[in-house]
């Protein structure tokens, strides 16, 4: 069901005027404060992939910028600064081939090893555990490991557990002190495989179930750390593969089971992926009606685990998602390098709210990836940094972390492209402890802005204030020489009206509003 727009009639011969669109009718309801939209949501991915950890994260010594240790400290505070709850490592596809022994110990003695996934580059393991950890430590984020089960055993992912997690006086935990952490880390977020249907192992859902199952026996719990032990889950639209895991793998062996999703331009994993930049309405058009599928897809799923899991004990983790497109002109095709335009904001925007209205079975997600591959948040060359306008829309959306969901209602007008339509609008809503009700607003249409009259029953607010997200062309993008291209900026389009909101949505933008 669509929003009606009425069409103008011709007053006089000599003016033909168009009547103004009425505008969107959107309520804002009552939430139940049990259900919270949480922080996981805005996770992150750092994949030992192109120059997301070497040149990203972990750098040349050498390198004239902030660092502790190795790591980069400028990279570190604007992350920092959008508090991310979790961070996913080592991968990714590079996760069923990575060996963590080798990554502990003096950086001088580890094994290197090809990384045979992403561009046969030497990997020499001086980013290991030990460095991961730290870093979370410094961004203030929740470690999730993924734990290599197509060319590991069950053994090595358990004494990765022990090492992490056990204050015993076992020969691992003695090697944890030697190399510098006398206290368990308490890791609790383990993923059991990555894309065991594909680069983890080429698995039917039947085989994986049984593998993880024996995999899941002897990851244990350890004094003070419960896991959360997560099935690597279905590609895309494959109900079967949800299906089985959730009809043969025990409710009390599993905490989550994931999702990946991603957004491709053209739609087609063969041939091109699309521009990144320099692309047309068209690729416009089509990305975001590709991004819109996700809602379907996350409530296909959902329906699927709540045959087997009606008190939705078991957490649905998109846990890698983004826009692809082809890597930029004359970089490794193995490294994944893109730009980042306000069309990819659009796309993480909407994609946000469609978690947010999900919230109830999803309950973390990770955008791939962090730096320098894919829909990244941060771009880095050499010295310089840029943060790109997905960045920004993380920085808008932090404001529902751990929020209380609050149900949002409209009937969206139409984005029209050629033959083809698609909701203009989405959004999404949450209360936070202080009681401001914050209202997630996105505006795909590249032409047209939106009229919006906001009902808010039983939520007393005497003003309004609001940041936007938006810029002069749906391809626009952060340079190195213009990092502010695409930027935030204060948003004065939406007044009190009586007991109701009044908003007008500038054409291709993201906007959060606070009412207190």
């Amino acid at each position: 069901m669509r929003f009606f727009r009425s069409l103008a009639a011709l007053l006089t011969a000599g003016a033909p005027l168009l009547a103004a669109a009425q505008p969107v009718q959107l309520t804002v309801q009552p939430g139940d404060p049990k259900l919270l939209i949480s922080k996981h949501i805005q996770g992150q991915f750092a994949e030992h992939l192109g120059r997301c950890i070497y040149d990203g994260f972990w750098v040349d010594e050498q390198l004239n910028v902030p660092k502790q240790g190795r790591i980069r400290m400028d990279v570190v505070q604007a992350l920092q600064k959008i508090h991310v709850p979790n961070l996913r490592w080592p991968g990714g596809c590079f996760a069923d081939t990575y060996h963590w022994h080798d990554g502990v110990g003096p950086a001088a003695q580890r094994p290197k090893m090809l990384n045979l996934w992403w561009g046969n580059t030497l990997e020499d393991n001086s980013f290991g555990t030990h460095e991961f950890l730290e870093l979370c430590q410094l961004l203030g984020t929740e470690p999730y490991l993924a734990a290599n089960v197509g060319s590991g055993t069950v053994q090595e992912m358990a004494g990765w557990m022990e090492y992490l997690n056990s204050n015993e006086e076992t020969p691992l935990v003695l090697e944890r002190r030697k190399n510098g952490r006398p206290e368990p880390y308490k890791v609790s977020w383990w993923g059991i495989g990555n894309e065991s249907w594909g680069c983890g192992g080429n698995m039917t859902a039947q085989y994986y179930t049984d593998v993880y199952k024996r995999y899941a026996t002897f990851a244990h719990d350890y004094p003070g750390t419960k896991l959360k032990r997560i099935v690597s889950g279905a590609n895309g639209d494959d109900a079967n593969w949800t299906e089985t895991c959730m009809k043969n793998i025990p409710l009390n062996q599993m905490w989550g089971l994931t999702l990946h999703q991603y957004t491709l331009p053209t739609g087609s994993w063969s041939g091109s992926k699309g521009k990144a930049t320099g692309f047309g309405e068209d690729m416009y058009f089509s990305t975001l009606r590709n991004c819109l599928r996700m809602d379907a897809i996350v409530a296909r799923h959902a329906a699927i685990m709540d045959k087997y899991d009606k008190d939705k004990k078991v957490a649905l983790l998109v846990d890698e998602w983004g826009v692809w497109t082809d890597v930029e002109p004359g970089t490794n095709p193995g490294f994944l390098y893109q730009q980042n335009s306000l069309r990819d904001a659009l796309v993480a925007g909407t994609t946000l709210n469609i978690f947010n209205n999900h919230c109830d079975r999803v309950r973390g997600a990770n955008l791939a990836q962090a730096v320098n591959v894919l829909q990244a948040l941060v771009l880095t060359d050499k010295e310089k940094m840029l943060l790109t306008p997905t960045y920004h829309v993380f920085d808008l959306y932090q404001v529902h972390q751990d929020a209380e969901f609050l149900p949002v209602q409209f009937n969206s007008p139409d984005y029209v492209f050629g033959n083809e339509k698609i909701p203009a609008l989405n959004a999404s809503a949450s209360k936070d402890k202080s009681g401001a009700v914050h209202i997630s607003l996105v505006n795909l249409d590249p032409n047209k802005p939106l009229a919006l009259e906001t009902a808010l029953p039983g939520v007393s607010w005497k003003t309004v204030t609001g940041r936007v997200l938006t810029s002069a062309k749906i391809n626009d993008y952060n340079t190195f020489d213009k990092p502010g291209t695409v930027a935030l900026a204060a948003f004065t389009g939406a007044k009190k009206k009586g007991d109701k909101l009044a908003v007008t949505l500038p054409a291709k933008s993201v906007v959060v509003l606070e009412l207190k």
